[in-house]
């Protein structure tokens, strides 16, 4: 099996060509030190991590799983270890504050090394990424005596954390909880529920496990704005700072998963013998808001959880393509004597690669961007600035994590077909691909979900502001584009569906706002898929319009890589656009029939 699971050369493209990331280092004193050679440094030590570390573990973590005795999980075996180097190089909260054991390193940085070690090994990876979420959380939210308890020990492994939303009862519904608080005479809350589906609910990795629960304080109102968040940690924490009293926070089961075996799935229940404490985490009642920073975050993790199988199954296919001798070339199909070619000379395979390559490209732009755009939100020198990057990231965050995972999906899908048969054999890596990657587009909120929050809140948030300084950025490139000779043809196509999907953004959001509110939200996801569409079209543009300036100067091996790019938006215009503008006039439709059809018209 190949070992490179990302390809280097266009991380540094989008990294220092397309984003320019070193220039961040003006921002923020935090980010001072992080020129072009650091930033190639902490990759370089990222890829050796995940492919001398991180990518032997995985498969023997899917074999072997976790187990549940007597309340306990135990990870696969390599995990332990694992954990404690993945810690000892510090790179469990390298974006987060020093102050609390962080690096303050820039987040578009930091994407560069959640690519390679989310496509060598993810289901470990969800053991420090939900750490970082939830310290998140306490840095965000938390008392200062919160943050003096439970920050560091977090943000440098020492404890993990995670995030305890989901209830048989309630699912994607959140404002259904039934999770109650108590409050006590200390200023504490008595906590009793149960919680399902819990990633990293329960393991060996660490001497204490700290869990951010959404619940209701009694008396509070129903539904979401009732809801308040707590901190309860697996074991109350002593003056001294050690785990102490076992806090009633017992694991009733793990799951059985058709992927990410080697991550601990849970139904956790909480506070079974009415002695689960808990200390409250931000206001009471606005639980929600808090934890939506915390979802968010994770929604964009798991976008380059998708994308790092992708870019993986890619990365694999290419090499397998190369290598693998079988049948003639088509041209000597007839030709006794023509010898066997490997299979990338064949046109249908070639077909799926660029497939793979064009998908690949232009959504490590698009994930490397958001994170680009949070850096600028944070650290930007104008408050204006910081607003239009702060919009960028949500209006862009569905897209990121909804429209990813799909193409991400399909594209480990694609993987499994270049290597044929051998691709649906466990003993090659496609198959893990492919299983652990399906869950990306269910958890964190399905991709419906994700399409109902790009219709129903993106578009209209702050008057439609964030979507028009979007289409103001896609107009820029496209511009650039029409004044080099060789990309102007692909820039008008660009500009015609750019253009186009502003005019069904309009329709759809009036559909959404009239009588035929249920018409259009049966539309969403088609027009999350068309948006995403006109997303890949601006970021391939955009990275053609550098890659064109730099080809005439470049070196022999980076002419191949420009014009590669270059043809990456030939190949996206001439055979995915045009399905694009299908996917407009069906929207310009907003069908009825999904919500015309009667229940018993659905087989009995």
């Amino acid at each position: 099996m190949a070992q490179v699971i990302s390809d280097r050369r266009d991380i540094e493209f989008v990294v220092h060509e397309q984003l320019e990331a070193q220039t961040l280092s003006k921002l923020h004193d935090n980010f001072t030190d992080f020129n072009k050679k650091t930033i190639d440094l902490v990759i370089s030590e990222a890829k050796n991590f995940a492919v001398k570390e991180l990518l032997p573990a995985n498969k023997e973590g899917d074999e072997q799983g976790c187990t549940l005795k007597d309340g306990k999980v135990t990870t696969p075996d390599s995990f332990k270890r694992l954990y404690d180097i993945f810690n000892e190089g510090e790179w469990l909260a390298v974006t987060e504050s020093p102050e609390w054991g962080g690096q303050g390193m820039p987040r578009t940085v930091a994407a560069a090394a959640a690519e390679y070690f989310n496509g060598a090994n993810f289901p470990f990876m969800m053991y420090p990424g939900l750490t970082q979420g939830a310290g998140h959380l306490v840095e965000n939210f938390g008392t200062r005596e919160q943050k003096e308890i439970y920050l560091k020990n977090m943000f440098t492994g020492k404890w993990s954390g995670t995030m305890l939303l989901t209830e048989p009862g309630a699912g994607s519904d959140v404002g259904a909880l039934t999770t109650k608080a108590v409050r006590n005479d200390d200023g504490t809350f008595t906590i009793t529920g149960e919680k399902i589906f819990i990633s990293g609910g329960e393991h060996d990795l660490t001497e204490n496990i700290i869990h951010p629960v959404l619940a209701r304080i009694e008396g509070a109102p129903e539904g979401t704005k009732g809801i308040s968040l707590f901190l309860v940690p697996k074991y109350r924490v002593n003056e001294d700072g050690t785990p102490g009293e076992f806090n009633d926070v017992i694991c009733t089961g793990i799951e059985h998963k058709l992927g990410i075996h080697g991550n601990s799935t849970c139904s956790l229940s909480l506070g079974s013998k009415g002695n689960c404490i808990g200390t409250l985490l931000g206001e009471e009642n606005k639980g929600m808001k808090a934890m939506f920073l915390m979802m968010n975050e994770a929604r964009s993790l798991v976008g380059f959880q998708g994308f790092a199988c992708a870019t993986t199954a890619y990365m694999y296919a290419l090499d397998y393509a190369k290598n693998r001798i079988q049948g003639k070339n088509l041209l000597e199909f007839m030709n006794p004597e023509a010898k066997s070619v490997s299979i990338m000379q064949h046109p249908d395979v070639r077909r799926q690669l660029m497939m793979m390559k064009v998908y690949v490209e232009g959504m490590r732009s698009l994930l490397y961007f958001v994170q680009y755009s949070s850096d600028m939100a944070n650290h930007a020198p104008t408050q204006k600035e910081k607003d239009k990057y702060h919009g960028f990231v949500e209006v862009l965050t569905p897209i990121a994590k909804g429209y990813v995972t799909d193409r991400s999906f399909e594209i480990c899908s694609t993987g499994m077909q270049v290597y044929g048969g051998y691709g649906f054999i466990e003993e090659y890596p496609m198959a893990q691909l492919l299983r652990d990657c399906r869950i990306t587009l269910i958890y964190e909120g399905t991709n419906g979900i994700q399409a109902m929050d790009l219709l129903g809140r993106k578009l209209g948030l702050n008057k439609g502001k964030p979507i028009m300084d979007l289409f103001g950025e896609m107009q820029k490139a496209i511009a650039a584009g029409k004044a080099i000779p060789e990309l102007a043809t692909y820039a008008v196509k660009v500009e015609e569906v750019t253009n186009k999907l502003a005019e069904v953004a309009i329709h759809m959001g009036q559909a959404a706002m009239s009588e035929k509110v249920l018409n259009a939200f049966a539309n969403a996801h088609p027009f999350q898929d068309a948006t995403g569409d006109v997303t890949m079209a601006w970021m391939l543009l955009w990275r053609a319009n550098i890659a064109a300036t730099k080809l005439e100067k470049a070196k022999k091996k980076d002419k191949f890589f420009y014009a590669g790019i270059i043809k990456s938006l030939q190949f996206f215009v001439e055979t995915q656009l045009p399905v694009t503008l299908g996917r407009f006039s069906a929207l310009m439709n907003t069908s009825s029939a999904a919500m015309d059809i009667e229940d018993k018209m659905f087989p009995a």
